[in-house]
């Protein structure tokens, strides 16, 4: 007698109808595609960002599951308001900056800043949501990293410090939430086309020189990286934890 193989969760679409969902940076660029993409498949999602134009265009693609919190994830307000919801199925901290400086122009103002920003909010997202999903016993958690968590760069040594340390907490909160039934993960892109690094490709050897470091030669889009979230975030991927899913295009395996 062989063991039956259940093709149905192997070949349906991700579905997360009754799922909550809360993704920070929730107004541009990744956190906007995420978003949308959860929206569609189903959950009820929570955008999260500083500008309400941005949140009201994100909410316009589907108003009947997308509201939206026009908040700091530098303000404590935030994780209170996190902490006080009745459900959260899915948290997807996508908030985050760069700003690429030799190592001998980078000020303690732009230390503080990035760190609060790509570690401590991050951390802090994780740590709310860890609250609700305790009390649940589950969840997914899925941190927005970087293929420069990975690597080292020129004129990035800060970024790569603050992604290190989002790949560590990962790491370490996957292993102290399995137990409980909740997953930690996250996503490593490489450079993605978005409306902040759009600037960049104008410069045409800046440009290629990225290309030529992905392997398979062309720049990602969001929807590359959404679609890896959604993927984690699912049932079919009900057996990771602790992994970080690299969207590099095979930067990182030259």
């Amino acid at each position: 007698m062989t063991d039956p193989v259940d093709v149905e969760s192997l070949t349906s679409a991700p579905k997360f109808n009754g799922k909550v969902a809360l993704v920070t940076g929730g107004g541009k660029g990744l956190g906007r595609a995420c978003a949308i993409g959860l929206a569609a498949a189903g959950a009820k999602v929570i955008a999260v960002a500083r500008t309400e134009n941005d949140l009201k265009e994100v909410q316009s693609h589907n108003p009947d599951n997308i509201t939206y919190w026009a908040e700091d994830v530098l303000n404590d307000r935030l994780y209170s308001k996190i902490e006080n919801m009745d459900q959260l199925d899915i948290l997807v901290g996508c908030a985050g900056a760069n700003k690429p400086q030799p190592i001998s122009d980078i000020t303690l103002e732009t230390i503080d800043w990035l760190m609060d920003l790509n570690i401590r909010a991050i951390f802090r997202a994780s740590q709310s949501a860890a609250k609700i999903m305790l009390k649940q016993g589950s969840g997914s958690i899925i941190n927005m990293s970087s293929q420069m968590g990975h690597i080292g760069a020129p004129n990035r040594t800060l970024y790569c410090t603050t992604k290190h340390a989002v790949e560590g907490l990962t790491k370490a909160l996957a292993v102290e939430l399995a137990p409980e039934g909740i997953r930690v993960n996250a996503v490593a892109p490489t450079f993605i086309d978005t409306p902040f690094t759009r600037p960049m490709f104008k410069n045409i050897e800046f440009k290629e020189t990225v290309e030529n470091n992905i392997a398979l030669g062309h720049i990602g889009t969001v929807e590359d990286v959404a679609a890896a979230v959604i993927f984690l975030a699912s049932p079919g991927a009900a057996m990771i934890t602790g992994e970080s899913l690299k969207v590099d295009g095979g930067w990182t395996a030259w």
